[in-house]
């Protein structure tokens, strides 16, 4: 395990597979700098409590688990760097700033309103302590899981990555869908079938119908920016959003796991080794195949151009602060 004060990193224990998990939201660990103008109670509703603890018998097979620390309504790692909420500021921003639809709830890069529709700031921000969140906490984080995802395609010529999330049990105000909806037990997002093969989504959520659990597809959540920026099916990159509902393992008021978490724990650990087992079977096929076109000359060049497709693909700038690219 390795840590600094954006993430922590759970590496395999004793071999590797094409798996990586990332928690973006788990994080406990609250700047100094922050100063909200909200209790602390508020605004731990909005972590995505013990997510990484639910996925942490991922190394134990071979996966690569990614938590962030900091909180995600300081700053949110599954937010493009672009979109700045320039309502928040101070001054005016230096680079380019594109309002997405989470912008417009109030729930971008960093975050305005709470769930409960409170404002979190009582101040604007000064564009030199949002610039400060992004190099020390936002970038790092979304470092370590291309870092990881790049390592593991490197070795294996294709990756599996699950995004990983926990969802109230009942929409917000905040909420694509409007408030007051009763939320499935999982939420699996593929952005509509573009960030991986429809097999692989279609294998989780066999999995987990197979276990008892209700499981819709893209249904109120398609994934946001990890999945979004980090995959290329036809590169073998696929990335996976889950959503699973809290009321399966933890009492939201309290913020305690109830008597379900370990059923749960246990039940995506197996869902795991069915991953695992997927990803190992498919990543063979993918070795043969590309050494097949190699010995052709017909190579696709995995792992060459994937940087550069992604810049053009994904249109991130240049000239914004961003030590790496997507």
């Amino acid at each position: 395990m390795s840590s600094d004060s954006a993430f922590t990193l759970h590496a395999p224990h004793d071999r590797l597979i094409p798996l990586v998990l990332d928690s973006p939201h788990s994080g406990t660990d609250y700047p100094g700098d922050f100063r909200p103008a909200v209790s602390l109670e508020a605004l731990r509703q909005c972590e995505d409590s013990f997510v990484d603890e639910l996925y942490s018998s991922g190394p134990g097979i071979g996966a690569t688990l990614i938590a962030a620390r900091f909180p995600r309504a300081y700053i949110d790692p599954n937010r493009s760097i672009l979109d700045i909420d320039t309502s928040l500021l101070d001054g005016a921003w230096p680079g380019p700033a594109i309002r997405s639809r989470k912008t417009e709830l109030g729930i971008g890069l960093i975050w305005r309103i709470l769930d409960s529709g409170q404002d979190i700031y009582g101040r604007k921000l000064s564009v030199e302590e949002v610039k400060q969140r992004i190099v020390r906490y936002h970038q790092p984080y979304q470092k370590a899981v291309k870092d990881a995802l790049d390592h593991a395609h490197d070795h294996f010529g294709a990756v599996w990555h699950i995004n990983c999330h926990s969802m109230p049990a009942v929409s917000g105000r905040i909420s694509e869908e409007g408030p007051g909806k009763r939320r499935p037990d999982f939420v699996l997002g593929d952005r509509d079938g573009t960030t991986c093969d429809v097999e692989f989504t279609d294998l989780v959520a066999g999995v987990l119908r197979k276990m008892g659990y209700e499981v819709k597809i893209n249904d109120p959540y398609k994934g946001v920016e990890l999945v979004r920026a980090f995959s290329d099916p036809k590169a073998h990159r696929h990335s996976l959003q889950i959503e699973t509902n809290r009321r399966l393992y933890m009492d939201e008021k309290t913020r305690e796991r109830s008597a379900g978490f370990g059923e749960l724990q246990a039940n995506i650990g197996r869902l795991l080794e069915e991953v695992a087992k997927y990803g190992v079977e498919r990543s063979h096929d993918c070795q043969a195949h590309d050494h097949h076109d190699h010995h052709h000359g017909h190579g696709h060049g995995h792992g060459h151009d994937h940087d550069h497709h992604h810049d053009h693909a994904h249109g991130h700038g240049h000239d914004h602060p961003h030590p790496h690219k997507h």
